[in-house]
């Protein structure tokens, strides 16, 4: 998938799934899980050991899954997930260096920023999405409200403390999409092997995001009722 593909693909979807774990096997059962349970879409952040070689795997042998790298702060390991065959590059914070060679290689990119200025200095470099990270610490979803009124036009991608309590109102507050870790991939349940947990976990984030959206619609509709 070109860059604009993968993009639409990753705002129509609503969630980037984060694996971050102690062993490359571990990291690809993540990967495989989620992908199956509906979620064709994975981060694998380069703490994980052999990140950069299980990022070509699971390109390879996944076309169909979006895969992705995180933790990306430096141009010269941009370009060794690029020669890899990553489709998004993201980190927890901004690197002007890393959006430019992604833009280049017509790679997604979205960089991480908190405060408004870091926001507004993210949207700048022209990235796909800006990452809010961490939220839950600053406010959580009246935190991405608040950013959303200061800048409509930015795709905000919310991340760090996501979960099953407030993935519905971080989409009521205008995440383009919410980035998810432990929530929806436990580690308890890759060392477990359970298939079936993560994908039930799976199907109630999508479940989060699409009805946020649609009240998020509605809401916007002036025959919408108001209290």
């Amino acid at each position: 998938m070109n860059r604009q593909k993968v993009r639409a693909r990753i705002q129509e979807i609503g969630i980037v799934p984060a694996v971050r774990v102690s062993s490359s096997e571990d990291a690809r059962f993540a990967a495989e899980t989620v992908s199956s349970g509906g979620i064709p879409i994975v981060e694998i952040n380069l703490t994980v050991p052999g990140a950069i070689d299980l990022i070509s795997d699971l390109a390879k042998r996944m076309p169909d899954t979006i895969v992705g790298a995180g933790g990306v702060m430096d141009p010269e390991i941009a370009r060794r997930c690029s020669d890899a065959g990553v489709a998004f590059l993201t980190s927890d914070g901004l690197d002007v260096r890393v959006v430019e060679f992604a833009i280049e290689r017509g790679i997604v990119v979205f960089p991480g920023a908190l405060t408004p200025t870091e926001v507004a200095r993210a949207w700048r470099t022209a990235p796909d999405f800006v990452k809010v990270f961490p939220c839950v610490q600053v406010g959580g979803d009246s935190y991405i409200r608040t950013l959303k009124k200061s800048f409509p036009e930015i795709p905000l991608i919310a991340a760090g403390g996501v979960n099953q309590l407030n993935a519905l109102n971080y989409i009521l507050s205008g995440a383009t999409a919410l980035g998810v870790g432990s929530e929806l991939i436990p580690r308890e349940a890759i060392r477990l092997r359970q298939e079936r947990r993560i994908h039930e976990l799976a199907r109630r984030f999508i479940s989060f995001v699409n009805n946020g959206r649609l009240q998020a619609q509605a809401r916007s509709d002036p025959t919408y009722p108001r209290t």
